[in-house]
């Protein structure tokens, strides 16, 4: 958490002066590695959707297990038109097939996503910031302390002045979740349907139930980072768009009348 600190002034640094003068300075809200890894993994996520979804659009069926092909009966299959005639969907024409270039995007995005992110977890380690920021306090987590942050997003009221310099307990457990849990996870399972790492590490798709299964779960893995960006982007214009897209470029957070 920023905090507010008072420094003095030398009586020879202001010759009008006749005594020490208080002056408050403001810290940074966001480092500058947090905010540069925060705008590649938006840029690198935007591409993974818009590719992901071409890839999709290619084979709208999911199965489970190891295999899965036109003639395998699917685990659900989404109401869409494939962009590949032999794919059955019950619809009468087919969509223009993006298959090529959308996988390569969703690969390289994909790799540059994974070394941000470990490059972010790395300094978080080091520089405290997962300690400070992230990892809620005793306090925070009491059943009030919950209780009352989830009833502020239900309400969706406009966060306090506090909280424009730090997270609350519901902010901190969902950044946890998606930083330890489904970005982990999405790796996870995107590596298992390559044919390269599964033959390097066939236990890692073993585990999931082959490499059908892999492709389901990644599915659904990436339908909740979905949601959690469309409620993170809603949060953040309740919040104070300006002001924190400012401090997500510059650092800086603004005063409260710049917030309302």
């Amino acid at each position: 958490m920023a905090r507010l600190e008072s420094v003095r002034v030398p009586l020879g640094a202001c010759p009008s002066s006749t005594s020490s003068v208080p002056v408050t300075t403001v810290t940074s809200r966001h480092s500058a590695l947090v905010r540069v890894t925060h705008w590649i993994t938006t840029l690198c996520f935007l591409a993974l959707l818009v590719s992901g979804v071409e890839i999709v659009i290619s084979h709208p069926r999911f199965y489970w297990g190891e295999t899965g092909n036109v003639l395998t009966t699917p685990l659900f299959k989404l109401p869409i038109p494939s962009s590949r005639a032999l794919v059955p969907t019950g619809y009468g024409y087919v969509l223009p097939d993006q298959n090529g270039w959308s996988r390569y995007l969703h690969f390289q995005a994909a790799w540059v996503v994974v070394l941000t992110g470990l490059l972010y977890i790395i300094s978080a380690l080091f520089t405290g910031h997962l300690r400070k920021n992230l990892l809620p306090g005793k306090a925070d987590l009491s059943l009030r302390a919950f209780s009352t942050a989830i009833a502020n997003h239900l309400r969706f009221e406009r966060p306090s002045e506090a909280e424009a310099w730090s997270y609350n307990v519901l902010q901190r457990l969902t950044y946890l979740f998606v930083i330890f849990v489904l970005f982990p996870l999405v790796i996870w399972t995107g590596l298992a349907m390559s044919p390269a790492f599964v033959s390097a590490l066939p236990a890692t798709v073993t585990v999931l139930g082959g490499q059908q299964s892999a492709r389901t779960i990644h599915f659904f893995v990436s339908l909740a980072l979905l949601l959690f960006l469309l409620v993170h982007v809603v949060m953040v214009c309740l919040a104070g768009f300006r002001s924190r897209i400012r401090a997500m470029i510059t650092g800086r957070a603004g005063t409260h009348m710049e917030r309302l």
